[in-house]
């Protein structure tokens, strides 16, 4: 049976040492969080975020535009913040309302402040391997697997999903860490003869079921990155839970695996920010 990896106390102990920081620096660090609309997913999220900045002596700001905001209206904001001195971070929380561009939106951001590590400039800094900030979710990934001992050197890795948020970076890091790795996706011919070799199997796909036991190898390190909802609207990842788990070697659970790592890397990275701006 496989271990269950805690994300929830590994998420603590780095909210922890992030206020032990923190707490060191001349002034609070700050993040600005913008909103807009009201998408109920995205309003708890911001407010969990906004909880962790509380719990890591971090200033928030929040910014809760209406759905209607133009293009214009939300880019001067972001220029705003830019210009100001008490934020370190910049959070536009995505999706956005249809009529406005994320991208255009995301290359505003100062690179300084793009504590999601989202802006091409970043990007390009973490695929060298000289990053200011890491992507939150890949980051925690790896801290996982760091904290249990896992290791990815020479390891054959498998990603399930190619997005710019999660699947393109998680690749690159381990990669950087001297994994062998494979990117699947929706084009990917034989999935199951790729997730079958995998030592290491990231899902980062975003539908319910989609890894069963039968596609893992005995022994394999699984972890399940998606967030999904269940036909009982219970929160789910990827992975078939009960035929994976007895082939796994380790696994992470959903809730309470990669979700609280994910946002106590993006406190580390607003630290890091801060550092950057108080230097």
């Amino acid at each position: 049976m496989a271990v269950r990896i805690d994300g929830k106390a590994l998420a603590a102990k780095v909210k922890s040492q992030v206020a032990e920081e923190a707490g060191k620096l001349s002034r609070k660090p700050g993040l600005a969080v913008v909103l807009v609309g009201e998408d109920p997913a995205s309003q708890v999220y911001v407010a969990g975020k906004e909880r962790d900045c509380a719990e890591c002596g971090i200033e928030s700001f929040g910014y809760r535009l209406p759905a209607e905001t133009s293009q214009e209206e939300l880019l001067g904001l972001i220029r705003r913040l830019n210009e100001d001195s008490r934020v370190d971070g910049i959070l536009v929380q995505l999706p956005l309302p249809g009529h406005l561009s994320e991208e255009t939106v995301i290359n505003a951001i100062a690179p300084d402040k793009d504590v999601d590590c989202f802006h091409p400039f970043n990007v390009g800094r973490m695929v060298i391997g000289a990053p200011a900030f890491v992507p939150c979710t890949p980051a925690g990934v790896i801290e996982m697997l760091d904290e249990y001992d896992i290791p990815i050197r020479g390891k054959r890795c498998v990603v399930l999903g190619r997005s710019n948020i999660v699947g393109k970076p998680m690749a690159a890091l381990l990669t950087q860490r001297d994994g062998t790795v494979t990117i699947c996706h929706s084009r990917t011919e034989d999935l199951a003869r790729c997730t079958r070799e995998a030592d290491i199997l990231v899902s980062a796909v975003g539908r319910p079921g989609l890894l069963t036991g039968d596609l893992v190898k005995e022994g394999a390190v699984v972890i399940d990155v998606a967030m999904n909802r269940d036909e009982n609207g219970r929160l789910c990842g990827d992975a078939d839970f009960a035929s994976v788990e007895p082939r796994a070697s380790y696994i992470t659970p959903v809730p309470g695996g990669v979700g609280p790592m994910t946002r106590a890397c993006l406190m580390r990275n607003i630290l890091t920010a801060a550092g950057l701006h108080q230097a």
